[in-house]
């Protein structure tokens, strides 16, 4: 094959090439333009770059060239005795006059062969369709992952596609993912265990001290003399109910405050009743009413979280069984995996004001299980819309989910526990855990900022390629770092139907579908919307919005905690006289 250009400056990672006007090759073939990879012929080596920039201003008329192109130099094919091999870096750089030309489907695949049985197809690559991209498992999960795109360009399928990828490679590997939009509950079939506000048991005890707080304030900032009284009769009740869980409760010695083992963080169960009586029993020894207030206030806020039927899956049944933590934690994280080793947590009908918190004991308990285990059942805990919970600006979102996040980007892969980020807002979510991210699929971004941070994040010798990002079309990807062999222009292959995320209100534009809703429909809406704040057990009798039933797990997997009693409702009598 004839060479169409010749190196004419090196510098660094960088190179131009004259594209020479004599080439005997096709037309087709000349037209190089960016994105491309080319062939540079060294003495021991081919070096492979991808063209960045072509120009042909101030050329003079003398020159033998037609255009000078830029270059950017990713690796080499070396030629071993048994076969040629790829590998990142350039170890020989090319001379003044060396030969170049567009890279042939053989040299691709021989960059792109998958280099052990630990690989998933992903799709093809852009410039040649007929080469496969794969992405090496190990790489990815080991070292995080996170795939970056605006609303449309077909991230949610992209993700359904690694995830189904992943889990035929790894049947093993356990992979809960944070479903924000409740769109992904039928891409993994019988593999996947779903779970939402109306099958979802997360006992309250398991919260810490700050997540609790932010579910009894509703996401606002707690009053200081109440937080000190929790502060202080949280660990009293959790010894309470240590010392009269396997004995009678009659009898009972008192409890000295300085002789519990328990901080306000244990994760070991507690009862409402008792934290409630223990506030009660020192409101009680005041003599000051308007120190009676705080407290008064306290069992107020308590009772109404308590009692509010959307946080049902906190409060209801909460110490049936007594300690249920392992039950939880296996439950949750699929331990054992039962054939369903994923686990699709659907927040899309939870309260917005304990969304945080919930995201922030989930994300703890994954960490802190791989921790304590030294990380011999491996995990990958995927985040959707990521910068709504590690949010860049430190005044937005919930502190303790963002640390929590944190310490599985920063920490997790000492402890098997792998974190794949997926978000549209790059530039929103914290720098320093998208940094610990090594693989990165970037689908189209059309906003400045958000490809500002990913030049700043991208370390390749190719960031230039990120000034395609803007350009991408449906499904095309660019992908960087370990997971590739190569920084690459791909397109995610084609997603079977029953794997296409879809929003569970799909919204349909049938005239027919619409010829029912009257008064009636209007009316059993109103119904449903009512019952959910007003009572639990109340349920639509209109045949069209009959719920879907909740799968009935066995007690072993699905812990049940159990209500506290209410206390005597004329204790606060004396407080109901008005003040003067």
């Amino acid at each position: 094959m004839t060479s169409f250009g010749r190196v004419i400056s090196v510098r660094g990672s960088l190179a131009r090439v004259g594209l020479l006007a004599q080439s005997q090759m096709p037309i087709s073939e000349v037209r190089a333009t960016v994105g491309r990879f080319v062939s540079i012929r060294c003495a021991s080596s081919v070096i492979v770059a991808m063209i960045t920039e072509v120009s042909c201003e101030n050329l003079s008329s003398n020159d033998n060239y037609i255009a000078i192109a830029s270059v950017d130099l990713l690796g080499e094919i070396l030629n071993a005795a048994d076969k040629a091999k790829f590998q990142r870096g350039v170890t020989n750089y090319p001379t003044i006059g060396d030969s170049v030309d567009l890279i042939t489907s053989q040299e691709l695949r021989t960059i792109y062969a998958p280099t052990g049985s630990d690989q998933i197809n992903v799709g093809f690559l852009q410039q040649d369709r007929s080469v496969v991209a794969y992405v090496d498992v190990e790489e990815m999960l080991s070292k995080h992952f996170a795939v970056l795109g605006s609303t449309g360009v077909g991230k949610s399928t992209g993700v359904s596609l690694l995830l189904n990828e992943i889990l035929k490679a790894r049947p093993n590997l356990r992979i809960f993912l944070l479903d924000v939009h409740n769109e992904y509950g039928r891409c993994f079939g019988d593999r996947a265990l779903v779970l939402n506000p109306r099958n979802l048991k997360l006992p309250f005890w398991l919260f810490n001290f700050e997540e609790i707080v932010d579910v009894l304030f509703g996401g606002r900032a707690g009053v200081p003399d109440e937080l000190d009284i929790l502060a202080e009769v949280i660990p009293l009740a959790k010894g309470v109910y240590t010392q009269y869980q396997n004995a009678d409760r009659i009898g009972l010695k008192r409890i000295d405050p300085k002789q519990v083992g328990y901080t306000v963080d244990t994760p070991v169960p507690y009862r409402l009743v008792d934290l409630m009586s223990l506030i009660d029993e020192r409101m009680g020894k005041l003599e000051n009413r308007s120190s009676r207030i705080i407290y008064h206030k306290l069992i107020s806020r308590i009772e109404a979280v308590r009692n509010d039927p959307r946080y049902a899956f906190m409060f209801d049944n909460a110490n049936v069984g007594g300690d249920t933590m392992a039950e939880v934690i296996s439950h949750l994280f699929r331990l054992p995996a039962n054939g369903k080793p994923m686990t699709v947590m659907q927040l899309a009908g939870f309260p917005a004001e304990v969304i945080d918190s919930v995201v922030s004991v989930l994300c703890r308990m994954a960490f802190d299980f791989g921790l304590w285990s030294d990380g011999v059942s491996p995990l990958l805990f995927v985040c959707e819309e990521a910068h709504r919970y590690a949010s860049a600006d430190r005044n937005v979102g919930f502190g303790p989910t963002r640390k929590a996040v944190s310490r599985i980007a920063k920490e997790g892969r000492k402890y098997g526990v792998y974190l794949g980020l997926i978000t549209q807002r790059p530039a929103e979510l914290d720098a320093t855990i998208i940094s610990q991210c090594n693989t990165l699929f970037t689908m189209r971004l059309a906003n400045d900022r958000d490809q500002a941070l990913l030049r700043a994040a991208v370390s390749d010798a190719a960031a230039n390629l990120l000034s395609f990002v803007p350009s991408l079309g449906t499904r095309e990807v660019l992908a960087f770092g370990e997971g590739v062999a190569l920084p690459t222009r791909l397109r995610f292959k084609e997603v079977p139907p029953h794997q296409l995320p879809r929003g569970e209100a799909t919204i349909s534009s049938v005239p027919s579908v619409s010829a029912g809703h009257d008064m009636h429909f209007v009316g059993a809406v109103l119904e449903r919307w009512r019952g959910a704040t007003s009572n639990r057990d109340s349920a639509p009798n209109d045949p069209v919005f009959q719920a879907p039933p909740t799968k009935t797990l066995a007690p072993a997997e699905t812990p049940m905690l159990q209500p506290s009693m209410g206390l005597d409702p004329d204790r606060f009598s004396l407080l109901k006289k008005p003040l003067r």
